[in-house]
């Protein structure tokens, strides 16, 4: 992966807009606990293989970033992106590290089903 930079992202979520799309979308502490204790506090979410179309779709910030992808009833969206790559199967996949390198979160964009 590569450090994200906005005009390459937005590029690739527009290269996927207006399509269906298979989305996994990831949080783990580092998102928005690094800050306590974990063993004070602890979240997380996992969604994967969520088909659904999105209108538009937007990062913004400066850094780490927001991607927001618009959909005709709502948002999905993934706060604190820092890194971002287009694999082999051309799917969009992006992650967000903390401080220390850990993941926190991650989103990644398929015209195919995740393994």
């Amino acid at each position: 992966m590569e450090p994200a930079v906005i005009e390459h992202v937005q590029k690739e979520i527009d290269r996927l807009a207006n399509k269906e799309v298979f989305i996994h979308l990831e949080t783990t502490n580092g998102a928005y606990a690094s800050h306590f204790d974990e063993s004070f506090f602890s979240s997380g979410a996992y969604i994967r293989n969520a088909k659904l179309m999105y209108e538009h779709g937007k990062i913004t910030g400066k850094g780490p970033y927001r991607v927001g992808l618009k959909m005709n009833f709502g948002w999905v969206y993934a706060e604190g992106i820092t890194h971002f790559e287009v694999d082999e199967e051309d799917r969009l996949l992006l992650a967000g590290h903390d401080f220390s390198g850990k993941l926190a979160v991650a989103l990644q964009i398929s015209e195919i089903p995740f393994e």
